[in-house]
Formats: structure tokens, sequence, C-alpha cells
């Protein structure tokens, strides 16, 4: 089930944690998406396991992978798709995963239950 976050909440937890909290919301954002477009692909634990390994190289990667799999969710609800894969991609290679989570978590918020 997709759990409804603050963002704002979850960037100040990223930022006062010294972005330990962030590799929580990384791995949570990953399997949430995957659930969303029934497409799992790899685990949330295992991507920020990758990412951490290849010194932020996945984290890349991962980003425009999210991108494609919320394009694809989009489309398939009828929603007009943006450019999600490539505006990700370059937050990440400009070193703004924050955002990028962020605007992945925007998104998922979309989907899940107002609690």
């Amino acid at each position: 089930m997709v759990k409804q976050r603050s963002v704002g909440l979850c960037v100040v937890l990223t930022i006062i944690t010294c972005g330990i909290y962030g590799l929580y919301w990384m791995a949570s954002l990953t399997d949430e998406v995957g659930e969303v477009t029934n497409d799992p692909g790899i685990s949330g634990v295992l991507a920020v396991i990758l990412s951490i390994v290849t010194c932020g190289i996945y984290g890349i990667y991962w980003g425009y992978k999210m991108g494609e799999k919320l394009d694809f969710a989009r489309a398939r609800n009828n929603v007009p798709s943006g450019s999600f894969p490539v505006m990700f991609l370059l937050l990440n290679i400009f070193g703004l995963s924050i955002v990028t989570c962020a605007l992945i978590q925007g998104e998922l918020n979309r989907y899940s239950p107002v609690m």
C-alpha cells in the first residue's frame, strides 16, 4: 500500500539526519512506485545498496527509471504524462536527488488514500 507522506517533513528529516532518512525514503519510494505501476523491478533495499556501492551512479539511473515508471502510471490512468525521466535524470546528475524524491513523493501522494 502506498503511504501518504508529507514532502516537507521528509525533506527536513533527510536534512537533519544527514541523509540517513533519505536512504529509507529512497527505499520506500522504490517499493511504492513498483506497487503503483504493477512493475516491482528492483527492491528498495537493493536500490539503496547499489546506490551506495556505486557512489551514487546507480542513483542517477534510479531517478530515470522511477520517472519512466511514473510516466507509465500516468498514461495508464489517462493523465497527461510529463517528462519525468529526463527531469529526474538531470536533477540527480546535478546532485539534487532530494528534489527528485520530493517530486516522486508528491506524485505518489496522488495515488494514496488521505489519512
